[in-house]
């Protein structure tokens, strides 16, 4: 199974964007698959992103991941 995780893109510099996974967890991904402009959202898999997404289905699938975690926690 392969997931992909949604991030907003807070910053673009070539190939690489600087994107925010909430919770605090910034990462750098390539970009060169997409046009991905600052303040958009993008999934995300294996570094790679893949495809650019609209902001609600983002949100909605970042809340339905926090609401999995905290599940597991217990």
């Amino acid at each position: 199974m392969c997931l992909a995780i949604p991030a907003k893109v807070l910053e673009v510099q070539g190939d690489v964007a600087k994107v925010d996974f909430g919770q605090e967890v910034v990462r750098d991904v390539n970009v060169m698959l997409v046009e991905a402009p600052v303040g958009e959202y993008v999934l995300v898999h294996a570094g790679y992103a893949i495809h650019v997404v609209d902001q609600e289905a983002a949100e909605e699938t970042l809340r339905l991941w926090e609401e999995i975690l905290k599940y597991d926690e217990g």
